[in-house]
């Protein structure tokens, strides 16, 4: 399989640093292309938020750089990639917390990272940054981890209720200002034709998933400079519309 990329990131229309970070690296293997993407968001409000979003990210590069071979050979990958993972979160969440303390300050991130390996594709994510596939529609691969999406699940609070919640953007966990972090795991098959992409809240928060799907869906999608010129436009409709955090977003294609 083959894969079209474009990565854009804004540092939006109020803060004055961009707190998200993105990474995206590709190997070719003698079962396939590999492709590994993952965009962290470090916590609004939060003091030194890049510095969380920027650790986790060199985390995820320094295990795709030496522990890819393993997971490719693996005869069991889904436990070997989820296992190894989890155990980069536990490891950030220690020291983004310990150097906090020691600096005086709160600092945290959310995560979303999707490894595409064969035709399966292995997605980790803590807090509110989101993983999509889009083919014939949208179609949303992770949940949440936020207190409205909680009290959706309870019943408490409905959709259009989530939407304006004065704690709609109140996270239940993010790597390094947790005592606990608990990551969710998914898993599935891909195919080709088919577009994925990750992204920070401030992506979404402003536009429908009409509209995302309008300019992301993989008919659309016909270059590398077609991906990253409709993420540059719904980037700008965040900010017209007046989004106030950091923008950033992965684009994906298979082919």
């Amino acid at each position: 399989m083959n894969f079209l990329t474009a990565v854009h990131t804004d540092v939006g229309i109020k803060k004055s640093t961009n707190q998200d970070s993105a990474l995206v690296m590709e190997a070719t293997s003698d079962y396939g292309n590999v492709l590994l993407a993952v965009i962290c968001d470090g916590m609004g409000g939060l003091a030194k938020g890049e510095v969380a979003s920027s650790a986790v990210i060199q985390l995820f590069k320094k295990w795709f750089e030496e522990d890819l071979p393993s997971v490719i050979t693996s005869n069991d990958p889904k436990t070997l990639i989820f296992s190894t993972w989890e155990k980069i979160v536990y490891s950030a969440n220690i020291k983004i917390s310990e150097y906090g303390r020691a600096q005086g300050i709160s600092l945290g991130t959310t995560l979303v990272a999707v490894l595409f390996l064969g035709n399966s594709y292995y997605i980790v994510n803590i807090g509110d940054s989101r993983a999509y596939c889009i083919s014939d529609n949208l179609y949303q691969l992770t949940k949440d981890q936020t207190f409205v999406q909680r009290e959706m699940d309870m019943g408490r609070m409905t959709y259009e209720e989530s939407l304006n919640h004065p704690q709609r953007n109140v996270l239940l966990q993010c790597i390094g200002a947790s005592n606990l972090v608990e990551p969710d795991f998914h898993t599935g098959q891909f195919t080709s034709g088919q577009s994925f992409m990750l992204c920070s809240d401030g992506f979404r928060h402003v536009i429908s998933e009409a509209e995302l799907f309008e300019r992301l869906n993989p008919y659309m999608l016909n270059s590398e400079q077609a991906m990253y010129d409709n993420l540059v436009y719904l980037t700008e409709l965040n900010k017209y519309r007046r989004e106030q955090d950091n923008i950033s977003a992965i684009l994906i294609k298979t082919e």
